[in-house]
């Protein structure tokens, strides 16, 4: 028996199109579109109707960026995969790429691993890994190809954290070549770790331990160098590149140059450089520390660049880096040592709501909207078309978005394991109503249907942007 539903009288919006259109949902996937009314729409039968009048019916974001359950400085981010599926899906999101992460010492499989082991029946909604290189070896090389072949296509190395991630540029280069003959792509923390290590020893040696500093000294400028040198050694092993939370103008201009030149290099940024700045870095009573995250916020006066990197396609994802740690009992571990705040902000199920508010004030179109958090992060990491958009074939993963309803963000009433939200107060136009995921109803009209264990491991194919 086969299982349809019918999403009828929205208006379907991708990364290409805006249409007054039915979708009949088979079976977990996109049987057909139809102008709504038409003949052919007026035709099709369906098990369930969903009445989607008024809302946009808009592809399932996807979230390219996620560190659910991430050991870091001594603690573990606060959302498991259970929490963090389910409030991506409560956000609009359907489909996360965490980070695997391989230790020093030990093999890209064991992280990897360990990786499926703790997302493994858990996930509400679908799920994809990139493998963090933390010990470039000839081993470690070696195992790129394999899970290439495996679907975990991207690669991302650290030019920051040393004694942590950190990989040095002959490592670097090394990866790129292997990326370069395998099709992986690698993806880059662009930050010169080395110098900011020695700027965070002076600050601290001159008693300044507050959260503001964290953002002082982690400059711009080397943010920019690092994007720089990453842009000249992935030319030099012929590699693309894909530059992690671009959060300032420099670097934007150093991305844009390199693209000017027609060079294989990309860039994301996310929602908390775009609506936040070094103006909640400096909060009083240490609530600057929940805004503590790498790349640091930078001066509001970097907003505007980003802005128009995302509009001028010189920027061309918005991921969440979703990293969540409480404020209470993880993010005081810093309390007077800047250095020792856990890095990360939550942000999972807030990123479609306010990249919509973007549409409502002009920054980006609708289109752009659904491109630079759906269909751009699905085809750069091989996930396109089954997930990114609305189309015959494609998986059911589609969100019925009322761009009227009007909601204030508040960690009173998001979903995230968390006990503080980054955006606490901000008024926003435009709210998730019903989420499928595979044609599987996950939230119903604000109320939550989804169980752990729906979603499912996707096999990703190569980078499908290049």
């Amino acid at each position: 028996m086969s299982n349809r539903t019918l999403i009828s009288g929205g208006l379907v919006v991708t990364a290409a199109d805006e249409l007054h259109a039915d979708v009949l949902i088979e079976d977990g996937r996109v049987a057909a579109l139809a102008a709504h009314g038409s003949a052919a729409a007026g035709a099709w039968t369906a098990d369930r109707t969903i009445d989607a009048s008024g809302k946009y019916v808009i592809p399932g974001g996807v979230d390219a960026h996620t560190h659910m359950e991430l050991p870091f400085g001594g603690t573990s981010a606060s959302d498991t995969f259970e929490t963090g599926t389910r409030a991506a899906a409560w956000g609009g999101t359907t489909t996360i790429v965490d980070f695997a992460v391989q230790s020093v010492g030990h093999s890209l499989r064991e992280g990897l691993d360990t990786w499926y082991a703790k997302a493994d029946g858990n996930c509400a909604v679908d799920y994809a890994f990139h493998m963090i290189l933390s010990d470039v070896n000839e081993g470690t090389l070696k195992e790129m190809d394999l899970l290439v072949e495996e679907g975990v296509t991207s690669f991302k190395l650290f030019m920051a954290y040393p004694g942590v991630f950190y990989s040095d540029d002959g490592r670097i280069l090394r990866a790129m070549q292997r990326g370069a003959a395998n099709g992986g792509l690698i993806m880059m923390h662009a930050e010169n770790g080395i110098a900011i290590d020695v700027l965070v020893e002076q600050a601290l040696a001159r008693g300044e331990t507050d959260p503001r500093h964290h953002g002082e000294v982690r400059k711009v400028l080397l943010e920019a160098e690092a994007t720089h040198r990453a842009i000249q050694l992935a030319r030099v092993a012929g590699s693309p590149l894909y530059v992690v939370h671009v959060s300032a103008e420099e670097a934007v201009a150093e991305l844009a140059a390199a693209r000017d030149k027609g060079l294989p290099v990309f860039g994301e940024t996310c929602p908390q450089y775009l609506f936040l700045s070094t103006d909640n870095l400096e909060e009083p009573d240490f609530q600057g520390a929940k805004y503590v995250c790498s790349t640091p916020l930078r001066p509001r006066e970097h907003q505007a660049a980003l802005w128009r990197g995302l509009r001028t396609n010189d920027l061309q994802v918005v991921s969440t880096d979703h990293c969540p740690f409480c404020f209470r009992g993880q993010k005081e571990l810093g309390r007077g040592d800047f250095s020792k705040i856990p890095n990360g902000l939550p942000g999972v199920e807030n990123r479609m709501d306010l990249l919509h508010q973007a549409v409502v004030d002009g920054h980006i179109s609708r289109r752009r909207w659904i491109e630079i958090a759906c269909a751009t992060p699905a085809r750069m990491f091989g996930l396109y078309p089954k997930k990114g958009t609305i189309a015959p074939g494609s998986d059911a993963d589609i969100v019925l978005y009322d761009p009227h309803a009007e909601q204030v963000i508040s960690a009173e009433t998001h979903h995230m394991n968390v006990d503080y939200s980054a955006y606490e107060g901000k008024r926003i136009t435009g709210r998730v109503d019903t989420v499928l995921s595979r044609g599987e109803l996950v939230v119903d009209r604000r109320e939550y249907t989804g169980r752990a264990g729906h979603g499912a491991f996707v096999h990703r194919s190569t980078c499908q942007y290049l």
